[in-house]
């Protein structure tokens, strides 16, 4: 593909020393048409825009400097009208050091570059019968109407080639290249072209023009206003369809135009939404049976024996507790638990175990699923075999191919930006970079455990707690509650700030890699980035849900962090409440803060810039000024979205044990969200170039991967973090003889035999509280659920029977439920295929088809040639052995 490439452009490259040889843009007047999409005669399309400041008005620059961007900017107009485009420049109506060139493909440039880049086009209408879905009269209450919107008539594809051009569906040559297809190929040229030669290495391309300066913008147009039809009457105003019926909050509840977004917008922004959708209806299941659950837990919350103990004053309100930290902790009643042991029995109920299995099943259903639906718009779309043969090798890639080596295919010469040596120590070095910036999310982690280990001890201070005390405050603000709220908060803060230092170091890390094509690219930043953000978002979950209160000792031998740190407890209600708390402030807070970040900017910016300009003039604006005032969509494009929805993925599937409304907040957030990413990019962004993409990249094995550690943590959150081993392990073996009293299997008597007794006279002088000792007690009871001897037991504060059966119990619910949860999710893998029959059977026949049309085209032209061929011979035959007339 590079040599090809080389062949077909790069000849045209040249920089052109002599001032007088350059060719130059025409210049017209804006002819005061708003609307208008052609160059000023009304015939040449406008396929792209590019926007620069007259470098004569420019202040800002030393004049020679200014006299370099111009030479550079002229030499590339120059050489873009030497590749065939034909530009025409106007100036800004606003304005006047603005000028606007404008840039139209002519038809041969577009067949030559649509065959260079492989791009498929339409041969014939598709005559296969496609069956409709026994449910398509229920979609069709949710579908855009067919006579605002009408669907797009499909055609079977094959790649373009100029010598078959009679082969091709070409009714009007103006139509048979659509927009979105015009303004890929410009693109293309455009980032190709050279601007300068500096000690033989070649300067190109479009991108690094706008990175310096010399162009302030560059974009294909928007084909009307979002608001109003286009007053030109050829313009289908799709722009302002889709804000009409995609866009607008109105059809939050409507299925979304994938084809025409497909065909405004390009396959990669299609197949985003395409994907957006599919999971967001995915959602639907798994919230109501989410809310299934949860409604059970509040039903049965009033059955919960061991809460209706802890509440009991005669059970909970005779239980004193050991302090929770050294010295300034006090003594403190299990009836303070009484609010949070109620709301535990919601989330930590038998409902929740069941959720968790289900949702297990419910990721691989998604996964499976859309890898068919996946299938069938590649099918749709033309995307089957993209890879293979469109993608094109990036720009920058091609500027460094200065090394020379032999193709072990084809046995022939290539250049290449690297030897193999080269490559390996970039990888290292950037493999060794990726491991050092996440050491350092680590090190921001360890700092906010310390913070909630050393302002415990402040909270605990002045939120003091007394065993006399009825103060209303003391249920809900707890020096436990103050901090986990207050770390939680400053964790959100700090993942904020990472997120920006992270995206600016996994770019330049990329670059430097140097990936061959713009997939490539992709995919290698969404790893990077996706690592950065799975170790900032989650490693405080992880923290809460399996180490917080796992490794604390007792109250007479506690474990110090650093020497001096008591380590950390969990909050008497149980570490689950904190880690639904958790997330609850990361993923509001992060919601809120994207969508400030993604809509409500833009739309500041360009109510600011609207102003100004309606401030400054009242006269009629071209289309191209007006697009030019929109927010730019970025180089990442919509990398963010996707890596928001599935950092969103992760807490609704890692955590979902904690949380069973995770998928019903999930679904309400995705509802808004398409409808605000629509509405954002037809009303407050400018046309992003149309980009071809066969899937969605990086993101499936990475959501692959979250659904096989789905897996583990919501077993192990149900093991370790929720108390629901330990309360089944009491009810079916330590609340009867042997180990009980109890004739029956019942849960009371479980608080009192959870809470390990501890003698307050074996307190260390380093721990011993400063607060008297009230009552006759000379005992405490364990905050958390430990399972020790008595004081006086010859093994006295040592693991008891008891605690190795629920260690037993916990390993074997992780083994089981893992076990059957991984062998379910194989036999749905195995028996639902990753293309349908269906989609099989349409690919097979269109390339039978298209090849069978190509082949009997080509068989009918030799045919007429041979025929008049043959002709000849025959009428040269009859002419030599004809008998003379008489």
């Amino acid at each position: 593909l590079v040599l090809e490439l080389n062949q077909v452009i790069i000849p045209t490259y040249g920089t052109v020393q002599d001032q007088q040889n350059l060719h130059t843009p025409e210049w017209v007047d804006f002819d005061d048409k708003p609307d208008s999409l052609f160059f000023s005669d009304g015939q040449r399309r406008i396929d792209f825009v590019l926007v620069y400041e007259d470098e004569s008005k420019k202040m800002t620059h030393k004049r020679s400097d200014r006299k370099k961007q111009k030479r550079k900017r002229q030499v590339y107009e120059s050489n873009l009208i030497n590749n065939g485009l034909q530009l025409e420049a106007t100036r800004s109506v606003l304005d006047e050091k603005l000028i606007f060139v404008k840039v139209h493909a002519p038809w041969e440039v577009l067949c030559t570059y649509a065959e260079v880049m492989h791009i498929k086009l339409p041969l014939q209408p598709n005559d296969l019968k496609i069956r409709d879905s026994a449910f398509n009269w229920f979609s069709e209450l949710f579908r855009v109407d067919e006579n605002i919107i009408k669907p797009e008539q499909e055609f079977f594809t094959a790649p373009f080639q100029k010598e078959h051009l009679s082969n091709f569906y070409i009714q009007d040559k103006d139509t048979f290249f659509n927009p979105a297809t015009r303004s890929r190929i410009v693109h293309f040229i455009l980032s190709r072209v050279e601007y300068a030669t500096k000690n033989n290495v070649k300067k190109f391309g479009i991108n690094k023009l706008l990175d310096t300066g010399i162009y302030k913008a560059a974009f294909p147009l928007h084909d009307s206003g979002f608001r109003h039809l286009s007053t030109d009457p050829s313009c289908p105003s799709e722009r302002y369809l889709l804000y009409r019926e995609w866009a607008h909050p109105k059809n939050i509840f409507k299925l979304q135009p994938l084809d025409f977004i497909r065909k405004y917008y390009g396959e990669k922004i299609g197949i985003y939404f395409a994907w957006l959708g599919f999971y967001t209806n995915m959602l639907i299941v798994a919230a109501v049976v989410g809310v299934g659950c949860f409604l059970y837990g509040c039903l049965t919350k009033d059955n919960c024996t061991w809460s209706q103990e802890v509440c009991d004053p005669n059970i909970g309100g005779n239980i004193i507790m050991c302090p929770q930290c050294d010295k300034v902790c006090t003594y403190w009643n299990l009836t303070i638990t009484c609010e949070s042991s109620k709301k535990l029995c919601i989330f930590d109920s038998f409902g929740t175990l069941v959720f968790a299995v289900f949702m297990g099943i419910w990721v691989t259903l998604f996964l499976e699923f859309w890898k068919r639906r996946q299938a069938e718009l590649e099918y749709e779309w033309d995307t089957v075999e993209y890879l293979e043969q469109e993608e094109q090798v990036r720009p920058e890639y091609e500027a460094q191919c200065t090394h020379v080596v032999m193709n072990e295919i084809t046995q022939q010469e290539e250049h290449v930006p690297y030897t193999a040596c080269g490559k390996c120590m970039r990888m290292t070095f950037c493999t060794s970079a990726v491991f050092f910036w996440i050491l350092l999310i680590i090190a921001s982690v360890i700092g906010i455990i310390v913070y909630r280990l050393s302002v415990f001890l402040v909270f605990s201070a002045t939120l003091s707690q007394h065993i006399s005390g009825t103060e209303a405050i003391r249920k809900y603000l707890t020096p436990q509650t103050a901090t986990s709220v207050t770390a939680s908060l400053i964790s959100f803060i700090v993942i904020m700030i990472l997120n920006v230092v992270y995206e600016k170091v996994a770019i330049l890390i990329t670059d430097f890699e140097l990936p061959r094509t713009q997939t490539d690219y992709e995919n290698s930043l969404t790893t990077k980035m996706f690592l950065f953000q799975f170790v900032n978002y989650y490693s405080s979950c992880f923290y809460i849900a399996f180490f917080k209160g796992k490794f604390v000792g007792h109250p007479g031998n506690p474990v110090y962090w650093l020497g001096k740190y008591r380590n950390e407890e969990c909050d008497p209600g149980g570490c689950l409440l904190e880690l639904t708390t958790q997330l609850a402030i990361i993923v509001g807070g992060k919601a809120i803060w994207n969508n400030i970040q993604e809509v409500l900017l833009p739309w500041v910016k360009n109510l600011i810039g609207r102003y100004c300009a309606a401030a400054r003039s009242e006269k009629v604006v071209p289309r191209w000024e007006q697009d030019y005032h929109l927010q730019p969509i970025g180089k990442l494009g919509l990398f963010y979205e996707y890596l928001e929805m599935v950092i969103q993925f992760g807490f609704v599937t890692l955590f979902v044990a904690s949380f069973p409304l995770a998928p019903l907040l999930a679904l309400i957030n995705n509802m808004l969200e398409i409808r605000l990413d629509a509405w954002k990019l037809t009303t407050q962004f400018r046309r992003m170039v149309p980009q071809k993409a066969q899937d969605i990249g990086a993101w499936q094995p990475i959501m692959q991967g979250i659904a096989i550690l789905a897996v583990v943590t919501n077993a192990m959150i149900i093991a370790f973090t929720s108390d629901m081993i330990p309360r089944l392990v009491y009810y079916w073996s330590f609340s009867v003889p042997p180990y009980g009293s109890h004739s029956s299997h019942t849960m009371k008597g479980y608080i009192n035999s959870t809470l390990s007794v501890f003698n307050i006279s074996d307190f260390k002088n380093a721990s011993k509280p400063f607060s008297p000792w009230y009552g006759n007690q000379m005992t405490c009871r364990q905050v958390y659920r430990d399972f020790r001897y008595p004081p006086g037991h010859q093994h006295q504060y040592e693991h008891n029977i008891y605690y190795w059966h629920v260690i037993a119990a916990k390993l074997a619910f992780i083994i089981v439920m893992e076990h059957v949860t991984y062998f379910v999710k194989f036999i749905i893998s195995y028996v639902i295929p990753d293309v349908s029959q269906k989609t099989k059977s349409m690919v097979k026949r269109e390339k039978y088809l298209t090849q069978k049309l190509l082949h009997e085209n080509d068989l009918k032209v030799v045919k007429k040639n041979m025929g008049k061929i043959a002709d000849k011979i025959i009428k040269g035959v009859d002419s030599t052995f004809r008998p003379k007339a008489e």
